[in-house]
């Protein structure tokens, strides 16, 4: 016999259930920085992380490059030694030919070991050394800043902000310094093929070597660093907007940023946990709303500064370009790029996950995600050449690849992710080119830091390669505007934080040397970036900088958000002018939240997003 159903049945279950799903539970707070403190994240993390793959990883990341760059000398010295030694013999031809065999060993081996050796720095530098200055420098201003907080006018914020970069490069050189005196004893810059053959003697004698030459360099590199930023002009709000003239060229850019679509249909955030949305519900509308902004005034350009995804899963981008399929107009004129929830998030569900470094998980992510900006920007963006000059289009870049990223995808594995080891870094910076000499183009960095452990995804760093082509890709336009478009935002900006978490962890590590280097092209140059979910529009200097808001995590499902239309506008002498934006409000679902129950309203209370 067939029971009978209607209408009002799916509701009266959801009224029976013990728990509604629909409401989330304690799993999707677990990772939550919104909804937990980072210590009892590190608590859990502490409980469930995996020492073996820890300790795997550290000795790949951080003993292998310290090693590798501790032996260097040893074995340069050692050539030296053997070389000098068979001069000293050479009496007869074996030892003429022995002696040529030598000579050839270090003129091709040379080339290869600076290459171990500069890697491995580079690799420490980025993994311990300019974080270490980045750490103590927010440390100190944190504290000061708490200190001052009564009387912290903006002038006083400035004045700590230097004092502070100071005091950091003064304290970790003076600590560098002496960590470099305890530690020479146990050197040794000179050895022979005996020395070289002792293992058990050569791994303590490498490490001591690693760390007086990383030492001597934080010593005199956080001077450098601390003196230059406290030198440097500091973050401050824009005093006001542009008026552009009359004849002037207005560009109108649609900003959005962080939309985290989820792959479920009640899925939640990882960050804000039960206190954001649910589903992408808010994406539909903001997207709705600015297809209707654009059939009535048209953009220019919508620029999607990051975190496109919540974890870069296949379900996730499925259902962002989903999305975006409903409104073509807006997809031709959209310029993305990857953030860390893109690329960086091993498991949505556990910080304590870790990728190896050699694992293809981030390598997935990051085909996955160049997929998405291929399909939307591919025809349009070119790649910059080693020499500076403006290559292939995007698509023409990854055609030679195609079918070695498909059967990547379709089958995993060590040796696939390897050959597309390059691939994903040396598309950086993407460029949209000006459509004529004098006018506006859009450069796309990736600010990812390599990072291999969700705990740690945020990190954010700039290369020296990706800036150089930079330059020189604006360098080939030297007339044209730019629009600077990253993920991370520049530097912790001057709004009172009252948690740590907040200033440190987020921020480029290198991102006050990278205002120094934009400063040259801050009359033409307007810098744009999501990440902290703030609003903030403001200037170092010169240089001009716009901190989107995210038009879907700061708010639950009935609360108000928003976005801003930018007007860019050509000023005299090739400069750039920022006129004021155009604010777009995306209002609440009220009936999603009054379905969602009393529950619910309990956990939006809760919010420190």
């Amino acid at each position: 016999m067939t029971r009978s159903t209607s209408a009002d049945e799916p509701e009266s279950i959801q009224r029976r259930l013990l728990l509604d799903p629909r409401h989330g539970d304690v799993e999707d707070d677990a990772a939550s920085p919104g909804q937990r403190s980072l210590l009892a994240i590190a608590g859990s993390l502490l409980v469930e992380i995996s020492l073996p793959k820890l300790l795997f990883a550290w000795t790949a990341l951080l003993l292998l490059p310290a090693v590798l760059l501790g032996l260097a000398p040893l074995v340069a010295s050692a050539w030296l030694s053997i070389l000098s030694e068979q001069i000293l013999m050479l009496t007869e031809i074996g030892a003429a030919l022995l002696l040529l065999a030598i000579v050839a060993l270090g003129w091709f081996g040379w080339r290869p070991l600076l290459r171990i050796v500069e890697t491995s720095f580079w690799s420490l530098n980025a993994l311990a050394v300019q974080p270490s200055y980045a750490f103590c420098r927010e440390a100190l201003r944190h504290v000061t800043e708490r200190i001052w907080r009564n009387g912290l006018t903006p002038a006083l914020r400035m004045r700590l902000r230097r004092a502070c970069s100071l005091g950091a490069g003064i304290l970790l050189s003076a600590g560098a310094g002496l960590t470099a005196i305890l530690v020479w004893p146990a050197s040794q810059w000179t050895a022979g093929l005996i020395d070289l053959a002792l293992s058990h003697h050569l791994v303590m004698t490498t490490l001591a070597n690693a760390v007086v030459l990383v030492c001597c360099y934080l010593a005199a590199a956080s001077l450098a660093w601390g003196f230059a930023d406290a030198s440097m002009d500091q973050p401050a709000d824009l005093a006001a907007f542009d008026i552009p003239r009359s004849d002037a060229r207005i560009w109108r850019v649609a900003h959005l940023s962080d939309l985290h679509v989820v792959g479920e249909r009640y899925g939640f955030r990882i960050e804000c946990g039960r206190a954001g949305p649910r589903g992408n519900e808010r994406l539909a509308s903001l997207l709705a709303r600015l297809a209707a902004i654009h059939a009535a005034d048209p953009l220019d350009h919508v620029l999607v500064s990051g975190d496109m995804t919540d974890a870069g899963r296949a379900s996730e981008w499925a259902e962002f370009l989903e999305q975006l399929s409903k409104h073509p107009d807006l997809a031709e004129r959209m310029i993305m790029l990857p953030g860390n929830h893109d690329v960086n998030i091993v498991d949505r569900a556990n910080p304590a996950r870790l990728d190896l470094p050699f694992s293809p998980g981030k390598r997935l992510r990051q085909m996955r995600t160049m997929s998405a900006i291929s399909a939307i920007q591919g025809d349009r963006v070119r790649i910059v050449d080693h020499s500076g000059k403006l290559a292939a289009t995007l698509d023409e870049y990854l055609t030679p690849h195609r079918q070695r990223i498909v059967a990547f995808a379709d089958g995993g594995g060590l040796r696939r992710a390897a050959k597309l080891r390059r691939l994903y870094e040396d598309q950086f910076p993407i460029i949209l080119p000006p459509d004529q000499q004098e006018g506006l183009g859009i450069a796309i960095l990736d600010s990812n830091a390599e990072t291999h452990f969700s705990f740690t995804n945020a990190l954010g760093l700039v290369s020296i390669e990706q800036v150089r082509r930079l330059e020189a890709a604006m360098g080939y336009f030297p007339k044209a505007r730019w629009i600077v478009a990253l993920h991370h935002h520049l530097a912790e900006y001057p709004i009172p934080t009252t948690k740590f978490s907040e200033r440190i962890g987020t921020a480029l590590i290198n991102g006050s040397w990278f205002v120094r280097r934009l400063q040259a092209f801050a009359d033409r140059v307007v810098v744009m970036h999501g990440h902290r979910h703030l609003d903030w529009i403001g200037a170092c200097g010169a240089l001009k900088i716009i901190s989107a808001p995210s038009p879907v995590m700061n708010a639950a499902d009935d609360a108000p958000t928003h976005f801003y239309i930018h007007r860019l506008a050509s000023g005299p002498d090739g400069t750039l002018c920022l006129a004021e934006p155009e604010k777009v409000e995306i209002a609440g679902n009220q009936s999603a939240f009054e379905r969602s129950g009393p529950r619910f309203e309990e956990n939006t209370s809760r919010t420190t997003i």
